[in-house]
């Protein structure tokens, strides 16, 4: 089966693996396809259409077939334009749409990606037949934002020099031959072929053939209150290419996990790399469309039920949660609900068409809400079925299997498919979802509290109080004074009276849940503890956070060690002064200091003098810009400066530090550790500006 797919002079380039390369089939005869339909299937207005269709230079050909353009929906006529340049078909798509008034028309099979199209048309699941062979290739950022490529690092090898360069990178893919180029940023595409072209050098090629194309530029989007940045996309023949600065699934899984979704989602392995997750379970999705003759719709019009006010109050809810008990607390246990809105999806049969359904509106199913379930079985639980299934029976073989590589493969393929499971529940309420409803979220939130508040009654009843709870997991202690079932045994009752496994997750010699800043309630996220097998776990707090420089993070975990080693928040102020004194003697290097941020704007936007506005505009100065959505390094030199002088980028290799703001970091995450225990920040300062004499502990 191919496994990547190129697009040359109209015509398709499949790329099938051998034993020592890979050799390309031409495929001339591909037509894209599109689907027009009317909303009564008017068979004259889609005469008239074909009749229009016929005249566009692009449409090879027009026909009427059947198909079911919901879920819902019997077989009706729709009319098919197959088009014969897939660039195209958007122009196509938008000339249909803009005839007649709005609605008049309804396409289908419109947006699809080009690779991802010809799979799923021409029936093809892009699967490699053998292990894929990789090559590596990475640059500094900044000489590639510079456009100074003077040094990359090939399979672990650092060559300086621009003849040295291509000489390396063309002997290495002649010796290996990949068929996947794992890029550090895709801006190396286009670099290095200017940098063959400066000197002169016609042979050099990434690709099996000669040349490169950009797919698509780059740009800037907002999703969940967060700035992000896509880079510009590359394509070289035959080969894929993986840009590590804009890929989920590969940085979370690996590439086992990552053939797994091929094989699910029928997305060719360049485009699932830079995929997010809702492009992946979409394109899960429009394979089990396409198994039930379902169109895919290009955009959606899905309707939201009428609600009354006390409706829209109860539906408008998140998972529910039991705030947490903050404190220093011992002998807990931490129960997690396998794929608990998965499994709610499933065995009470939410879909998109299932909720609320025309052939039952006197039913009330969700609770609270009153919506009815149809019971004929919907599309949404056979699209996540399979995968619950497979992940527990791969989390099964992993805990008998101690192969490693065997291990590495299945942790690989768990990961791919949590990530999956887990996106599934919001992506019903996402706007642009093509297979999606806000209904369906409201009623598995809807659900889901109330199984969260049927364990709690089982837990309570069977000698175990609630310390914290949060969406799928309940932390547990005994309860003074109680006889306790065994945590086996109550996670069978659980299971038993909800109908999802309730799974013994850990068990925690003692734990910590951590107060919100400014207040003393409890922070939903963050906490840390160590585990019955000596395991120290963190979450939420400044170690676990990416913006938090290496000294601090280290410094952190220090403190917790004291804690637990302890018990004593004076023994963890004693190591934090140790930290301290190295801090104010210029002990620590600089490289241990960086912070890195997300931008949210470019430079000239900032209106406030901040770090932030500092590093971005400092950059831009440096010949170094960034777009928002990027990360920038930097390290603080003078914090009290409102000039760029405020800071250093990383990429300067900065000598100094300003030693008050570290200062102050190094106090907020020893809050973190010590806050759960009643100690602050000022009780922290207080208890250390107190102190006469140097304890010995900060110098073990």
């Amino acid at each position: 089966m191919p496994y990547k797919f190129d697009y040359r002079d109209g015509d398709v380039l499949a790329w099938l693996l051998t034993d020592d390369g890979a050799t390309a089939a031409r495929i001339e005869s591909y037509t894209a396809t599109i689907y027009v339909g009317t909303p009564d299937h008017d068979q004259d207005r889609l005469a008239t259409v074909g009749r229009h269709l016929a005249e566009l230079p692009a449409v090879e050909r027009t026909a009427v077939e059947e198909w079911r353009t919901g879920f819902r929906h019997d077989a009706g006529p729709v009319l098919r334009a197959d088009i014969g340049r897939i660039d195209a078909v958007s122009d196509v798509a938008s000339t249909v749409a803009g005839w007649g008034s709005p609605g008049t028309y309804r396409l289908y099979n419109v947006d699809f990606t080009r690779e991802f199209r010809f799979c799923l048309e021409t029936g093809r699941i892009p699967v490699p037949e053998r292990s894929l062979r990789t090559v590596s290739i990475d640059a500094p950022p900044e000489q590639l934002a510079r456009n100074n490529l003077r040094t990359v690092t090939v399979d672990g090898v650092t060559v300086d020099g621009e003849t040295a360069i291509l000489e390396t990178i063309t002997e290495r893919l002649n010796q290996i031959d990949p068929d996947i180029l794992s890029l550090q940023s895709s801006r190396l595409i286009p670099k290095l072929y200017e940098l063959a072209d400066q000197r002169g050098n016609e042979q050099f090629d990434l690709g099996r053939r000669s040349g490169y194309e950009q797919l698509a530029g780059q740009s800037t989007y907002e999703s969940y209150g967060q700035v992000g940045h896509s880079p510009a996309r590359y394509n070289v023949s035959g080969r894929v290419l993986i840009d590590r600065s804009n890929t989920f699934m590969w940085d979370e899984t690996n590439l086992d996990g990552c053939l797994d979704l091929v094989e699910r989602s029928g997305l060719p392995l360049q485009e699932l790399a830079w995929a997010s997750i809702g492009r992946i379970l979409t394109a899960i999705q429009i394979h089990h469309a396409y198994e039930r003759n379902v169109l895919v719709p290009w955009r959606s019009w899905r309707h939201e039920r009428f609600k009354s006010m006390q409706q829209l109050h109860d539906a408008d809810r998140g998972g529910f949660t039991f705030a947490p008990d903050v404190g220093f607390h011992e002998d807990v246990h931490e129960l997690d609900f396998s794929s608990l809105y998965p499994n709610i999806i499933v065995t009470l049969n939410i879909s998109p068409e299932t909720v609320r359904c025309d052939c039952h509106p006197d039913r009330d199913d969700v609770p609270g809400l009153g919506y009815s379930l149809c019971p004929e079985r919907g599309y949404l639980p056979d699209v996540l079925e399979p995968l619950i299934e497979d992940r527990d029976a791969i989390k099964r073989e992993l805990r008998e299997t101690t192969d490693p590589e065997r291990r590495t493969e299945l942790e690989g393929r768990s990961s791919a498919i949590k990530w999956i499971l887990v996106s599934c529940f919001g992506y019903q309420g996402f706007s642009n979802a093509k297979f999606g409803r806000i209904e369906c979220h409201e009623a598995i939130n809807a659900f889901a509290r109330e199984i969260l508040l049927e364990a709690k009654a089982i837990l309570e009843a069977n000698g175990w109080e609630i310390v914290h709870g949060i969406v799928d997991s309940l932390w547990v202690t005994p309860r003074p004074d109680s006889e306790q079932t065994a945590p086996e045994e109550l996670c069978e009752l659980v299971t038993d009276a909800v109908d999802i496994r309730l799974e013994h997750e850990a068990a925690y010699d003692w734990i910590a849940f951590v107060p919100q800043r400014n207040s003393d309630a409890g922070a939903l996220t963050k906490y840390f503890g160590r585990a019955d097998d000596s395991e120290f776990k963190y979450r939420g707090i400044e170690c676990r956070q990416r913006s938090t420089p290496t000294f601090i993070q280290e410094t952190q975990r220090e403190l917790i060690e004291t804690l637990d080693a302890h018990r004593s928040p004076e023994r963890v102020c004693d190591r934090l002064a140790a930290r301290l004194e190295d801090l104010r003697s210029d002990a620590v290097d600089t490289d241990d200091l960086v912070i890195e941020i997300r931008l949210s704007k470019h430079a000239e936007e900032y209106t406030r003098s901040t770090r932030t506005a500092a590093a971005a505009t400092r950059a831009t100065q440096q010949g170094y810009a960034r777009s928002p959505g990027e990360h920038v390094s930097f390290v603080v030199v003078d914090d009290t400066a409102t000039t760029v002088d405020r800071i250093r980028l990383a990429s300067e290799q900065p000598d100094t530090y300003d030693t008050t703001f570290y200062e102050t970091q190094l106090y907020r995450a020893a809050e973190s550790v010590l806050s759960p225990l009643g100690w602050r920040e000022q009780d922290i300062r207080s208890y250390l500006a107190d102190r006469t004499d140097a304890s010995l502990v900060q110098y073990s």
